[in-house]
């Protein structure tokens, strides 16, 4: 049985997953293709059931939980990795403001919708275009994720809201960021194996020295220091397991997005 996932290049995912990848550890009769997106284009292929696996949004699962269900392992989750609200000026966000945001249905903009609900001019632009967007001053506001959390001051950049912070004071719950979604069709069958070859893949690269050419040609620009703050960051204990804070986290955004459906959304593994 092949099986494709969809992960994105961020070296989160790249550490989280490299052994899987590279056939460093397999499971008997389970072969993998992966392909490499940014998070709002896997956010469309989840929605066009493309992928037998695939990293989502945790905002965007909601959309697709018919066709999907959630591992427990491989995800970003925690508490001080949510994303930032900047500005190239000092400002207070009102709704004549034109924002970039990395995507529709990232929990980046159910986080910022949670925060500022009257922002509604906004633009998707890809990630990691957005602090540049925000120099060059073709937006007031911009919502970064991932690295640009370490690099938006040195370029003049003014920091409006943490927003994960702000998820954090309210509702004392760890940031749901994303998620990795089995197909429902096959989670009876490959849950289990999945989620325990993602917990081996992480402990594996728990043992490596340095950052591997395999993480380092995804991460494409990104400077090692970045990488390395970027994977600390974001790759924790919910990573292994998202535990009952981290389901209580899910839960309580379903209830805001999707609070009728009844089927499980974590796969019991």
């Amino acid at each position: 049985m092949m099986l494709t996932i969809g992960i994105s290049p961020c070296p989160n995912d790249t550490y989280i997953f490299e052994a899987i990848a590279n056939s460093i550890i397999s499971a008997s009769a389970i072969g993998f293709n992966f392909e490499y997106h940014d998070i709002a284009v896997l956010n469309q292929k989840s929605q066009a059931v493309e992928l037998d696996i695939v990293k989502v949004s945790y905002a965007n699962y909601f959309k697709i939980a018919k066709d999907y269900i959630l591992l427990k392992s491989g995800g970003a989750m925690g508490f001080g990795v949510g994303p930032l609200l900047l500005s190239p000026e000092k400002i207070s966000p009102n709704e004549k403001h034109k924002v970039a945001i990395p995507g529709k249905n990232t929990t980046a903009n159910f986080l910022l919708q949670y925060a500022f609900p009257k922002l509604k001019n906004k633009t998707e632009i890809p990630f990691d275009q957005i602090e540049e967007a925000l120099v060059s001053k073709k937006f007031d506001l911009g919502l970064v994720i991932h690295e640009s959390r370490f690099t938006y001051e040195q370029k003049g950049l003014h920091k409006v809201m943490d927003l994960g912070s702000y998820w954090e004071e309210n509702e004392n719950l760890p940031i749901p960021l994303g998620g990795i979604a089995i197909k429902r069709s096959l989670a009876k069958e490959y849950g289990q194996t999945i989620n325990d070859l993602i917990i081996q893949s992480i402990e594996w690269q728990e043992r490596q020295a340095t950052l591997s050419d395999y993480i380092q040609s995804h991460a494409q620009e990104m400077e090692i220091e970045v990488m390395q703050q970027h994977i600390d960051l974001y790759v924790n204990d919910f990573s292994k397991n998202v535990g009952s804070d981290g389901e209580k986290a899910i839960a309580f955004m379903k209830k805001i997005l999707l609070p009728n459906f009844e089927k499980p959304i974590v796969i019991e593994c």
